[in-house]
């Protein structure tokens, strides 16, 4: 029983691919700051095999005195034998129970190897700039932060969301709302257009899918919702449902690339990430988000990921605000990425740079962990991979818009692309009367 349970939770990485590459996975882990003690699991690894070796000749054994029983006109002989095989078999069990436990907890820690052209860094302060699009504005009065601009505008209320719902919670209100339903709208058109197959997700996923996705939804440091007396927890981003809209399935490689856009709720308990720069919008419990998600063919993986990046610039130059790309460095990947890139636009409440989007190429890390594979044309089968980018998060694209686009009369004019989705093709915000 204890072995199907196990069998659940495929590896991020081959077993095998670690057992003949362990100083190279060791430097990975290393490189990305995640600790995992190979030596360990490696040991676990043979005892596990050896585990199994020995409960495998048991359960033959059992097997052929069933056999015989069936046979034998003196059963008892036979019968007492079989009970001395199960009594070794359920000695072993909490043994395997322990091992496996053990092994699946460092297994499932491990990350993604990690693409040669990542930078090698400890932080974020060592993520490296490869594109900028516009310069920081340089404004002729004070300029204010999203936060005083939207009070000032009757835009946000977050007094008595704290009331209602708690801190980091908000009510949009008046135009920023209509702003809220322009963004998703032409960001789905933009993604409709270039084949991207539209959804709409739950807001809820079980414990197997996130962790599959390489989120922990019951660990003491996790950001993740969880509901209690169910395997069931609040999505973060739509990621974990795309991502599991496949699970246990077989797609054929004529059908790949799968191309998915989709809408969701995320919730984030964002433990810890109280402070000046993380004031207003910049981290809320709660935030809608519209989603890229690709199911493709290994060797098109690399492709895919220049695609969705390109996307996610494409949708920020369209809107106008002041953007860069930075290629992210090895100690701020995380554990499912291969490969990832940030979009970072400039926002006066930080005077400084602030993450708008990201995109990540996870190869195969989350369809092992998934159990989703594909099938060549020969009938061969292996696991396909797996990307997502942000398209836009309201949220984070809410600071972007109105820091950029304020006015000295504390007025927020609306981004060109956006006015033929809000009412009369409204073109600037302005202080109620």
């Amino acid at each position: 029983m204890h072995e199907r349970n196990f069998n659940l939770y495929k590896f991020m990485l081959d077993i095998r691919f670690i057992r003949e590459n362990k100083e190279t996975v060791e430097e990975n882990c290393k490189n990305r700051n995640i600790k995992c003690d190979i030596s360990k699991l490696l040991e676990l690894d043979e005892k596990r095999k050896n585990l199994l070796q020995k409960i495998e000749k048991l359960n033959a054994e059992k097997n052929k005195l069933n056999e015989e029983i069936k046979k034998s006109d003196d059963k008892n002989k036979l019968m007492n034998e079989v009970k001395e095989v199960k009594k070794k078999l359920e000695k072993l069990e909490p043994e395997s129970e322990s091992i496996n436990a053990q092994f699946r907890q460092i297994i499932l820690a491990i990350p993604n190897m990690t693409h040669p052209d990542s930078p090698i860094g400890k932080n974020d302060g060592e993520n490296r700039e490869i594109e900028r699009y516009g310069e920081p504005p340089k404004f002729d009065f004070v300029p204010k932060s999203h936060e005083e601009l939207m009070l000032d505008l009757d835009l946000i209320d977050f007094e008595r969301a704290t009331k209602t719902t708690g801190a980091k919670f908000y009510f949009l209100k008046n135009e920023a709302v209509l702003l809220e339903q322009a963004l998703i709208d032409f960001v789905f058109h933009k993604l409709v257009a270039k084949r991207f197959v539209p959804f709409s997700t739950p807001d809820l996923a079980r414990d197997k899918v996130m962790l599959g996705i390489g989120f922990n939804p019951r660990g003491e440091e996790t950001q993740i919702y969880s509901i209690e007396k169910t395997d069931l927890n609040l999505i973060g981003t739509a990621e974990i449902t795309m991502g599991g809209y496949h699970m246990d399935e077989i797609i054929p490689e004529e059908k790949l690339p799968l191309k998915y856009v989709a809408i969701s709720h995320c919730f984030r308990t964002e433990a810890g990430s109280y402070g000046r720069h993380n004031a207003g919008l910049y981290r809320v419990h709660q935030f809608n988000k519209v989603e890229m998600f690709i199911y493709a063919k290994p060797e098109d993986s690399e492709k895919m990921h220049t695609e969705l990046k390109n996307i996610e610039v494409e949708i920020f130059k369209d809107l106008g605000v002041p953007f860069r790309v930075v290629d992210i460095c090895t100690g701020d990947l995380g554990g499912p990425a291969y490969r990832k890139y940030d979009l970072e636009a400039w926002m006066t409440s930080k005077n400084n740079w602030g993450e708008i989007t990201s995109t990540s190429d996870t190869t195969a890390y989350q369809a092992r962990r998934l159990n989703i594979k594909m099938e060549r044309k020969d009938g061969t089968k292996e696991f396909l991979h797996m990307l997502n980018g942000t398209a836009v998060a309201i949220s984070r694209a809410l600071i972007a818009i109105i820091e950029n686009y304020q006015q000295s009369d504390g007025s927020i004019k609306i981004p060109e692309v956006l006015r033929k989705y809000l009412p009369g093709e409204m073109e600037i915000i302005k202080k109620k009367n």
